[in-house]
């Protein structure tokens, strides 16, 4: 520890500045506590507030689908331009990844993403969605906003930086596994931790939760055909039908979960796609059905992957009918599990309890959704966290992809000013951990 205060107070003496993110009162018994803090009443001010506000909003009004947030991506470089920030365009086809500090280790990540739902919104309001059929309606935009703030406040203190920010924009996570294409494009390769975060409605406004270890369900989807022989309904024993097969199918589809996994190992089949049939007197020739299923280890989802085909198969010859199985591995890749770093949950909780104090930073039970920031923490030490907006004064919110869903804009310094503490205090905390003789980093930007 000892190196540590030496190293802090050399910094100290190279700061300059009105406001340092580092002053004298991060050197008092309570440590870095102060860091956190001074964040947030930063973020809180009216004109950043009032910025990202408007930034959330223009977002909300535009939104993109998958690997189509060109505009979006277009606004986000449009600001980084304004506030000096060097970054790389494209990367993973509309993402953005932008560098602040020393360009030298340690490398810490931020990341937000980006893109919108094929939902209409029906919330009437100012900033309503100008696109049909398109929603901003699980907070991506606020995220977004979130994340700029921050770097306009990093920006602002570069000089107080001992190492490298990497700003993570990234593009589809609804499904299009956007997060996977970031870590294929290289431009993580030096980074040792990234932090993420979501808006939750559910969660008081200045309040966060988040667990160590699995946090989100790993999920896939798929889609199956059932083929039989078409005929009328009144002759049923010249067709084969393939809507009795497919409800023999669905029911044993639920058997995999309730007689063949461990009660404790908590795992998910649902079926919510049967099409099939266009007259009350005809038996179809084939009938589709879709699902997803979900478990919180990788093992668990490619057993539950490997059932599902056997069974659907299976029970459609019962019935004589054929089946194919499609579990769109390219356009909906399988997401893993969302993994806590139990270091960084440690490390989550003492930033996060520094700012808001340790009361409002609560423990969270799994949850049997999924997020593509599973791809970082494969790869990389991660961890990712909610961040709380509800407010009795606005009334209930609605749910993430319910076409009701609203953002308390409040929420958006706290996650600002959390992006930033929890990315500052990791360089401050790790840069002990550096070697010190000269090594060779990949220039990402």
């Amino acid at each position: 520890m000892d190196f540590m205060w030496v190293f802090l107070i050399l910094l100290l003496s190279l700061l300059g500045g009105p406001t340092p993110i580092l002053s004298d009162s991060s050197l008092s018994s309570n440590g870095f506590s102060e860091i956190p803090k001074k964040l947030l009443t930063l973020a809180q001010k009216p004109e950043l507030f009032e910025w990202m506000v408007g930034i959330r909003r223009k977002i909300h009004e535009n939104p993109e689908l998958g690997y189509e947030e060109f505009e979006t991506s277009k606004l986000i470089r449009a600001e980084l331009d304004k506030m000096g920030i060097a970054y790389k365009y494209p990367v993973a086809v509309t993402g953005v990844v932008g560098s602040i500090g020393t360009g030298k280790p340690p490398f810490v990540a931020i990341r937000a993403d980006m893109d919108a739902l094929a939902m209409q919104e029906m919330v009437e309001w100012e900033h309503k969605s100008k696109i049909p059929g398109k929603m901003h309606g699980c907070g991506h935009d606020a995220h977004v906003a979130m994340l700029l703030g921050a770097a306009k406040i990093l920006k602002e203190h570069e000089k107080d930086l001992q190492g490298t920010i990497v700003l993570v924009f990234q593009p589809a996570e609804e499904g299009g596994g956007g997060a996977k294409k970031i870590l294929d494009a290289g431009v993580l390769e030096n980074v040792t931790a990234i932090f993420g975060l979501h808006v939750a409605h559910h969660i008081p406004l200045a309040e966060v939760a988040s667990r160590p270890g699995p946090f989100f369900a790993g999920s896939g989807f798929f889609e199956a055909t059932i083929s039989g022989k078409g005929g009328h309904a009144a002759l049923p024993h010249h067709a084969v039908d393939p809507i009795l097969a497919v409800s023999n199918v669905i029911t044993s589809l639920q058997h995999i979960v309730s007689r063949e996994v461990d009660p404790l190992d908590s795992q998910v089949v649902t079926v919510g796609k049967v099409q099939g049939g266009e007259a009350f007197n005809v038996i179809p020739d084939s009938v589709t059905i879709g699902g997803t299923f979900r478990a919180f280890s990788k093992e668990s989802l490619l057993q539950l992957k490997q059932r599902i085909e056997k069974v659907i198969i299976g029970q459609a010859a019962v019935q004589r009918c054929n089946a194919t199985v499609n579990f769109f591995e390219d356009e909906k890749p399988l997401f893993p599990p969302t993994v806590n770093h139990k270091e960084l949950h440690e490390h989550f909780q003492n930033v996060a309890g520094d700012m808001l104090g340790t009361h409002k930073v609560k423990d969270h039970q799994p949850l049997m959704g999924s997020e593509d920031f599973a791809y970082y923490q494969e790869a990389i030490p991660g961890f990712f966290f909610f961040l709380g907006m509800k407010d009795d004064r606005l009334g209930y919110l609605d749910t993430p992809h319910s076409p009701y869903f609203r953002i308390n804009e409040d929420a958006l310094p706290y996650g600002a000013a959390l992006h930033a503490s929890l990315a500052v205090r990791y360089l401050i905390e790790t840069q002990q951990e550096i070697p010190l003789p000269e090594q060779k980093i990949r220039d990402e930007l």
